[in-house]
């Protein structure tokens, strides 16, 4: 397909600091929002799971119709492929019994054969030209791996190496930190992009298991339900003037 006929622009948002900063914020809301909706408030893995994909699928679907950036719609979908991803480790951990190196393997696997063969088929995985359907498939395909695995590696962290939610939120920032220096000093954008991008998901998870659980599992009690709703408020904020912003832009442009 040629974008340009077509008419599609790039899909995806140009990357800022206010886009790590709603991507750590979603990452966050899809631990927390995961166990609040399994846990809180009763529907469990499965039900929780299973609505949660629904919704993923109603976005996607709005997402993949638009022939360019919708703020609104690009982070919701972010969003619940967070919970979704959440829930797919968490089942596999606590239903299916699948050890965490497992998962973690697993997920690592998918994620560099759908890395192969996007660049397979598109010769480049640059987030800045998501401008067909299949490109966007792949990028979405991706996040979805990326958050799993992301769920995986920190609880793997956290929980089955015994780091804790303190120093395993420490240690994955300080490996964003350290992806940002390789950045700045020349190394590859869409390798340290990636690598970014993975990073913030155990960082999130780390971050909102040490914001929900309680004091005595190394927690600071403040509960699923407040964490959530305070990280969505600053979500839906940022997430509003980004969508003001490109509406300013169309305005001007008319």
């Amino acid at each position: 397909m040629n974008p340009a006929r077509a008419g599609w622009l790039n899909k995806v948002p140009e990357v800022t600091l206010a886009f790590w900063v709603i991507k750590i914020l979603s990452t966050t809301v899809g631990e927390t929002g995961a166990d609040f909706l399994a846990v809180d408030a009763g529907l469990g893995a499965g039900w929780t799971s299973i609505g949660m994909a629904l919704l993923l699928a109603g976005a996607l679907l709005l997402q993949m119709r638009k022939t360019v950036y919708s703020p609104w719609i690009y982070w919701l979908t972010v969003v619940l492929v967070s919970i979704v991803g959440t829930q797919i480790t968490d089942i596999m951990t606590d239903m299916l019994d699948i050890s965490l190196y497992v998962s973690t393997g697993v997920f690592s696997v998918l994620l560099s054969l759908n890395f192969l063969i996007w660049f397979k088929w598109e010769n480049n995985l640059s987030i800045r030209e998501i401008n067909t359907p299949r490109r966007e498939l792949f990028y979405w395909s991706t996040v979805l791996c990326t958050f799993a695995l992301g769920t995986a590696a920190g609880d793997l962290a956290t929980e089955a190496l015994g780091l804790g939610f303190t120093l395993g939120a420490v240690i994955f920032g300080a490996l964003i930190a350290a992806t940002l220096l390789a950045w700045r000093l020349g190394a590859n954008v869409v390798l340290t992009f990636w690598i970014a991008y993975i990073l913030t998901r155990p960082f999130g998870a780390s971050l909102g298991d040490l914001l929900t659980q309680a004091k005595t599992y190394g927690g600071l009690g403040m509960g699923a339900a407040w964490t959530s709703a305070i990280f969505l408020t600053v979500i839906v904020l940022l997430v509003a003037v980004a969508q003001i912003g490109v509406g300013n832009r169309k305005t001007a442009v008319q």
